[in-house]
């Protein structure tokens, strides 16, 4: 009998916001990314095993980990 499982990271693009970089000091838009990984079985995912966001300038590329927490109040 042969069993197939493993895991793959799905990123998704996520609507970001304008807002002061904390590293080169410029008003400008942030890129919002999720990346969810996910326990497959048979090359078909059943559920997501870790979850995390990051941001990232669009002026100087510094990427930075959020929390979710942090994700939904960009929400707002």
């Amino acid at each position: 009998m042969l069993l197939l499982f493993g895991f793959k990271t799905i990123r998704r693009a996520l609507p970001g916001r304008a807002g002061t970089c904390q590293y080169c000091r410029s008003f400008v838009h942030h890129h919002l990314e999720e990346r969810a990984t996910k326990f497959t079985l048979f090359f078909i995912p059943l559920f997501t095993t870790s979850r995390s966001f990051r941001i990232t300038c669009s002026n100087c590329g510094q990427m930075s980990k959020i929390t979710a927490r942090q994700k939904n109040a960009l929400g707002r």
